[in-house]
């Protein structure tokens, strides 16, 4: 009990000094910033459109990765559980075959 006070609270207070450390931030760096402000200036908006699928892409790649590792975990977990449940009811069915 003690043990997970001390998690909770150094989980909160590593958490507590991350959010005072945040500051500002820009979407892009300064090189693209600069390059898309220019080129939308021009009217062509063919450079930033791909550079937003390139953020969403980057940004998806992680929970689609996860994502799959966490399937695949839960379907190993249940056919785990299914051999661990037919192992169990041979057992049983043969200790009531033992004490007849």
């Amino acid at each position: 009990m003690m043990k997970s006070k001390i998690l909770f609270f150094v989980f909160f207070l590593s958490f507590f000094l991350f959010l005072l450390t945040i500051q500002n931030a820009e979407a892009q760096c300064a090189m693209c910033r600069g390059s898309l402000e220019s080129s939308v200036s021009q009217g062509t908006t063919n450079l930033a459109a791909g550079i937003n699928k390139g953020i969403l892409y980057l940004l998806v790649m992680p929970y689609l990765i996860m994502g799959t590792i966490g399937y695949l975990w839960y379907k190993s977990s249940k056919a785990n559980q299914a051999k661990v449940q037919k192992l169990y009811q041979r057992l049983r069915f043969v200790g009531q075959m033992s004490k007849n």
